[in-house]
């Protein structure tokens, strides 16, 4: 049974804070660090809160981008509005998804599940259209009964 569909969405736009992940594009324990490190700084720091006030909804984005060839991830939200600290006004395409759906006890668990299911498992399998690229998202959706729900969003086009 596939855990994953494809979708229809309209274009959207996420504001986010990011980082440059450093690590090999191979090195899964490398970039998992990476990102759980920054995800706790700006826990602590405040900027998380921050995003979430300015939110047009409850959603936290965990986006993955490449921008000049850099491996980017960012913390973001829906919103209209901006921030100073902003990193990047990261702008989603209308079209196909590739969406992963999933719970786990924490966003980093939900996170590390979808990615791995969306990338090492789902892609292979949607053999009609394929990711070339762009920004792709965990969504984190909120929670019931005690555990982190999400999706995953991957943009795709049709081969």
């Amino acid at each position: 049974m596939s855990n994953y569909i494809l979708e229809e969405k309209e274009g959207f736009t996420v504001l986010g804070i990011g980082v440059e992940l450093k690590s090999d594009y191979t090195d899964f324990v490398g970039i998992n660090k990476e990102k759980s490190d920054f995800w706790q700084a700006i826990q602590e720091n405040g900027q998380l809160d921050t995003l979430k006030n300015l939110a047009t909804n409850d959603y936290i984005f965990a986006v993955n981008e490449a921008v000049n060839n850099k491996m980017m991830h960012y913390a973001g939200v829906m919103t209209t509005a901006t921030l100073p600290e902003a990193t990047r006004i990261i702008q989603f395409p209308k079209g196909k998804y590739l969406v992963v759906k999933g719970e786990a006890n924490t966003a980093e668990e939900l996170s590390n599940q979808l990615t791995g299911i969306a990338f090492g498992q789902a892609l292979a399998e949607v053999t009609d259209y394929a990711y070339v690229g762009g920004p792709n998202t965990t969504v984190e959706m909120g929670e019931r009964n005690g555990l982190v729900f999400g999706e995953m969003w991957i943009p795709v086009v049709q081969k």
